[in-house]
């Protein structure tokens, strides 16, 4: 990923060219994606009435992991919370099961109180190579064709920021969070690390994570991490520098001597790219928009979307190799 400083001759470079060489394994991926051949387990079946509760207060009637069931429905196909119960209803018709479907007022009630545990990570042998980045979700966005046909007011539109960190390895999205628009990339990094279980070898992000309070964090929770993140053009060595130069020390030393263009080169810093493709992903298959209202269900449903774009990408992905 060319950095901006460069796009007025970013013509003179010769822009590579890859080759899928998996193309009929990556092509059945995607017609699978597309698959309404949706079946549920027994496990799930058998866990769909809630367990019986040992304290003060109402019986719940739906497990957890029911209401996640019907709600990753309602993500995957886009559907309203009313049409999402009559397809469960007809799903369980189909599968000759006795069970009853959470109505839509419960679906939204609960969508709220979701655990989410059972989507954090397992714990990897090896290190993780973890790039992280956020991009905006759209909450209010009715009005745009009235706007520019007939001139009408301009309406305040809402946004949420979704945060995701994704494994370079892999391309699987390893940690989430939704927060409001206002919130500031750094301040949610510890959040986003709770949610990974093992070792990060290296760190990517962009310019906003640069900072000693982000390479702190890091290396306090992962001994010898390498953070890559950008420092701006302005910046200056630390003190020490001479003596004990640090991480950020280097990638300014490297940047002054050869150049920004082969900072990023040499760092990989140019793999930050894949994550901004991984959130068009999401944004494409996913969607842009957020159906619910408020922050609590907001987050529920960016998670149940987090993992079902990772149960898509499992499928299958492409595999590059470069032709010239």
């Amino acid at each position: 990923m060319p950095y901006k400083f460069n796009a007025s001759r970013r013509h003179k470079f010769v822009k590579p060219r890859f080759r899928v060489t998996n193309w009929s394994e990556y092509n059945e991926s995607l017609r699978r994606r597309g698959d309404v051949t949706v079946w549920i387990s027994d496990a799930v079946a058998h866990q769909w009435a809630a367990d019986r509760r040992t304290t003060r207060g109402g019986q719940a009637k739906y497990s957890s992991l029911a209401i996640e069931t019907c709600l990753t429905v309602r993500v995957v196909f886009g559907l309203a919370l009313r049409q999402t119960q009559g397809f469960m209803r007809s799903l369980l018709r189909l599968m000759k099961l006795d069970l009853v479907v959470p109505d839509f007022s419960t679906l939204s009630r609960r969508a709220g109180k979701l655990d989410f545990e059972q989507l954090k990570q397992q714990a990897k042998s090896e290190p993780v190579h973890l790039v992280v980045d956020s991009t905006g979700l759209k909450v209010f966005g009715a009005g745009e064709w009235q706007e520019n046909k007939h001139g009408t007011a301009v309406k305040r539109r809402s946004w949420c920021k979704l945060h995701l960190g994704m494994n370079l390895d892999t391309g699987e999205i390893l940690c989430s969070d939704l927060t409001e628009e206002s919130a500031a990339d750094p301040t949610v990094l510890p959040d986003l690390l709770d949610q990974i279980e093992g070792v990060v070898a290296s760190f990517i992000g962009d310019g906003a994570h640069d900072g000693d309070p982000v390479s702190n964090e890091l290396q306090h929770r992962f001994e010898g991490v390498e953070v890559i993140t950008p420092p701006p053009k302005n910046a200056v060595p630390s003190p020490k520098a001479e003596s004990a130069p640090t991480q950020r020390d280097q990638h300014i030393a490297t940047i002054q001597n050869e150049g920004r263009m082969a900072w990023q080169k040499q760092t990989g810093y140019t793999q930050r790219s894949r994550i901004e493709t991984q959130m068009g992903r999401y944004k494409q298959v996913i969607g842009n928009k957020l159906k619910a209202r408020n922050i609590k269900t907001q987050r529920a449903e960016a998670k149940i979307g987090v993992n079902a774009l990772n149960i898509m990408n499992a499928l299958g992905r492409p595999t590059f190799e470069k032709v010239s």
